[in-house]
């Protein structure tokens, strides 16, 4: 395998040194020939060695990027492309705030960029699944940890739940802590976390305690540790489904200013154990009081730009049935048709950025 890593950035590189357009097209025609010629286990994944590193590269990214140079119609566009390869081949360009090589860009086929999530099944591989009412789907989590956190980097999930998060957290290689109110939950979510391998020898911390009440630096100094670089914030929807008869649970809320105050303190305190220039996903939805849609989700959102975060995206998740409305779907439509309303079929997720100097937007109005 090593021959043909020499092999194909050698030839590549030859190639941009010719003068004559047919000449190089043929020569890469030549080399995904040759390339077609491996063995399937081989095909599957070519690892390039680099300067005591490894760049591992899809077959079929080098073939896409092959095709595209065959197609090219102008010597200088063509030299490119080859140079374009040849430099994700050998080049490894990551940023502070992710393991994503942006050299090979075209790989990443899994990662969204779209503000519309359109995610019909939940992903219940591994230890995840479905038996806790109001757990996100992992296609969550696994799409921010991604793209926000690196390896061996500590994630803080406020509301842990059945443990969706940091089952993410040691599929990807990320340290997490979880806080759930309910003691029971907690224990439950300690099983689930600990059927998922740990191949990465990560951390998993759960903490037991009422997450806008907790003093969350010196929670963070009793683990050893100063912040954290990613929050997942995925609160109850307030009373849309009640998870406890604890008075302090948000689903007991007993109004909507109620809420959005316990709501402003928990954004308070975590944002002072993020680090700077790190990111926080909010995953909220809307409701309905007395026939009138309540912008829940919004509202919520404003209480964290108070306390200086920016908002960078607003991301539309779909959800096609929940527990409430399973097999009521012709019920709910009738119901619309009678009230004039439309069904809830999405969900909101606020992606926020802590930046060094804390804005208050609020206080510049």
């Amino acid at each position: 395998m090593n021959d043909n890593k020499i092999e194909i950035i050698s030839n590549l590189t030859a190639l941009t040194e010719e003068d004559n357009l047919n000449q190089i097209k043929d020569g890469i025609v030549i080399l995904k020939n040759g390339l077609l010629l491996l063995k399937p286990n081989e095909l599957g994944i070519l690892s390039i060695g680099t300067n005591g590193t490894v760049v591992n590269v899809e077959s079929t990214f080098i073939f896409n990027e092959l095709e595209q140079i065959i197609e090219t119609k102008t010597i200088e566009r063509t030299k490119y492309y080859i140079k374009r390869l040849v430099k994700s081949l050998t080049e490894i360009k990551t940023s502070k705030i992710n393991d994503i090589n942006l050299n090979k860009w075209k790989e990443y086929d899994d990662i969204l960029t779209d503000s519309l999530w359109m995610i019909d099944k939940r992903d219940s591989s591994g230890a995840h699944n479905a038996g806790y009412w109001g757990n996100f789907v992992p296609q969550i989590p696994n799409q921010f940890l991604k793209r926000y956190t690196k390896k061996g980097d500590w994630v803080l999930d406020t509301f842990l739940g059945s443990g969706t998060t940091l089952i993410e957290c040691k599929r990807l290689g990320r340290n997490g802590i979880g806080i759930e109110l309910q003691p029971e939950v907690s224990e439950m979510a300690k099983g689930n976390i600990a059927k998922e391998i740990n191949a990465d020898n990560v951390r998993t911390e759960i903490i037991t305690a009422d997450c806008t009440k907790i003093d969350y630096k010196k929670q963070l100094e009793q683990l050893g540790l100063k912040s954290v670089q990613f929050l997942m914030i995925h609160p109850p929807y307030w009373d849309i489904i009640k998870f406890s008869e604890n008075p302090n649970d948000l689903s007991n809320a007993k109004n909507l200013d109620s809420f959005l105050l316990q709501m402003q303190k928990l954004a308070k305190n975590s944002y002072e154990v993020l680090d700077n220039n790190r990111y926080c996903a909010l995953i909220i939805s809307d409701k309905y009081v007395g026939g009138e849609w309540i912008p829940l989700a919004f509202y919520t959102m404003q209480e964290f730009l108070k306390q200086g975060y920016k908002l960078k995206s607003t991301i539309v998740k779909n959800f096609e049935e929940t527990k409430g409305k399973m097999n009521k779907k012709e019920l709910w439509r009738y119901r619309a048709l009678v009230g004039g309303f439309y069904i809830f079929k999405h969900e909101y997720i606020f992606l926020f950025k802590k930046e060094k100097q804390k804005i208050n937007l609020f206080n510049q109005i």
